[in-house]
């Protein structure tokens, strides 16, 4: 997800990044107006996994499904793919790439096409944990070792565990939330920061509660991670996640950019977190911000792969990337205030579907997978504005296709209960400093966020409209 934390990226009114709403509100609720019910086409065709056949009819569902959640999100574009083997597969695209008409494309601009390149935004931080779980089987280090053993200086680190730090429950401040950091990205994002940088920003409040007291999505956690991963290889994480967690896999289509470099073809992305309010595009904003925590660019079939290697440790060659035992500890999701959702070592529980979700100014993703089913999905999305200031696109998408393909479980985060990876700088500097912050990153920004709303997780990793933080989710 990107998960947990865009509802503060907006304004604390609007949910920070991973803010929560006074209860744990479904966006399945604000969404079922516009969502056709499962069809007796797909619940008849479903069998003992409760996954359909990919047949026509349902296909057709799916379309009317995605068809409303663009009209409810207004997002340029979107590209989505449905995979269960011996059930088919679905992959279809949406509106466009570009809004700005051209000569040769119509009026309404480039359209989307499904070998697009996106940036996944803390669909990175799974990338990320990954490596540190591949050490982890190598003992070159422990789960429960403190952070301090390896990187000096961090606040509380003699207590704050490397599972602490995977799990989001480290207590750390958010770099995102600080209104210096903020005054950076948003005066030129097009500016590149370091990792020490991004400490330098987190370290200079206190911590917001004792490790393991609580959920609370937080980008500074993934730095720590992505350091110490170098530390212990000796080479730069770029290289470690292309060589070590890639390649492996034979994901060729996924980077770790070291600048604001974007392979063709992509989309353009459109976010109103910006300095003004205003909506920009967003495509060559440098992301050197989010690093470790939400840095990435991949593709759909790479984020296909990637879904069903995060979700079981095992590569599509049948070799284990991480061993039986680590994967188990990985999984270990505990519950988050979020009813259905849980969140565990860098990965997500979201009703039974396992995976991350990527948000960061322009783009939101998801790639998840549901194990009984053996069913993958993967949604790309050219925007990541807030429907009516709550809702994360990625998760209305979500929860559409989700109701008619499993019923029972549907994906349902809330933005500013999202248990997403949210890496976009999130609410404004002004919101963050009010009283009582969502659940998203902004939440955890605010000096004392409440229990509630540092449990929820916000997956944005973007920043926030207007003086907004931005906040990775």
């Amino acid at each position: 997800m990107s998960c947990w934390n865009r509802r503060s990226r907006r304004t604390l009114a609007a949910l920070a990044t991973a803010g929560l709403l006074v209860g744990p509100v479904s966006a399945q609720a604000a969404f079922a107006a516009d969502t056709p019910s499962p069809s007796v086409s797909a619940s008849q065709s479903a069998d003992d996994s409760g996954f359909p056949q990919l047949s026509s009819d349902v296909a057709a569902e799916l379309d009317r499904a995605i068809e409303g959640a663009m009209t409810r999100t207004k997002a340029p574009g979107a590209i989505v793919g449905v995979w269960s083997p011996g059930k088919g597969e679905y992959v279809k695209t949406f509106g466009v790439s570009d809004k700005a008409p051209g000569t040769t494309t119509g009026p309404s601009g480039k359209p989307m096409e499904a070998d697009f390149y996106t940036r996944i935004g803390s669909l990175t931080k799974t990338f990320t944990v990954t490596a540190l779980l591949e050490l982890v089987d190598q003992k070159k280090i422990g789960l429960d070792d403190p952070i301090s053993k390896y990187i000096p200086g961090v606040p509380n680190g003699d207590k704050i565990s490397i599972r602490h730090l995977a799990d989001m429950r480290s207590g750390l401040y958010s770099y995102t939330f600080d209104p210096g950091f903020q005054k950076a990205f948003f005066g030129n994002p097009d500016r590149p920061f370091t990792p020490q940088q991004l400490l330098d920003y987190a370290f200079k409040h206190p911590v917001q509660f004792q490790p393991g007291e609580r959920f609370d999505y937080c980008n500074t956690n993934l730095i720590l991670l992505g350091l110490v991963v170098e530390k212990l290889t000796g080479r730069p994480l770029q290289d470690v996640i292309r060589d070590d967690v890639a390649k492996p896999a034979g994901m060729d289509h996924t980077i770790f950019p070291t600048d604001a470099a974007f392979p063709d073809p992509h989309a353009q992305g459109y976010t109103n977190q910006t300095e003004s309010g205003k909506v920009e595009d967003s495509a060559d904003w440098n992301p050197s911000w989010g690093w470790a925590a939400g840095a990435m660019i991949s593709n759909l079939d790479d984020l296909h792969t990637w879904a069903k290697v995060m979700a079981t440790g095992v590569l599509p060659d049948g070799k284990r990337l991480i061993s039986e035992a680590t994967q188990k500890q990985r999984l270990e999701t505990p519950p988050t205030s979020i009813p259905g959702a849980g969140y565990g070592l860098g990965i997500f529980d979201v009703q039974g579907w396992i995976g991350h979700n990527g948000s960061l100014p322009g783009y939101e993703t998801i790639s998840m997978y549901l194990p009984e089913a053996d069913a993958t999905v993967v949604v790309m999305l050219n925007t990541d504005i807030l429907v009516d200031g709550v809702y994360e696109p990625s998760t209305l998408f979500g929860e559409a296709i989700t109701q008619v393909l499993t019923p029972d479980h549907v994906y349902n985060l809330p933005a500013g209960n999202n248990p997403s990876t949210s890496a976009s700088p999130s609410t404004s500097a002004s919101e963050e400093s009010s009283a009582s912050p969502s659940a998203s990153e902004s939440e955890s920004q605010s000096s004392s966020p409440s229990a509630s709303s540092s449990e929820s997780a916000g997956d944005s990793e973007s920043p926030a409209t207007g003086s907004s933080t931005p906040g990775l989710r």
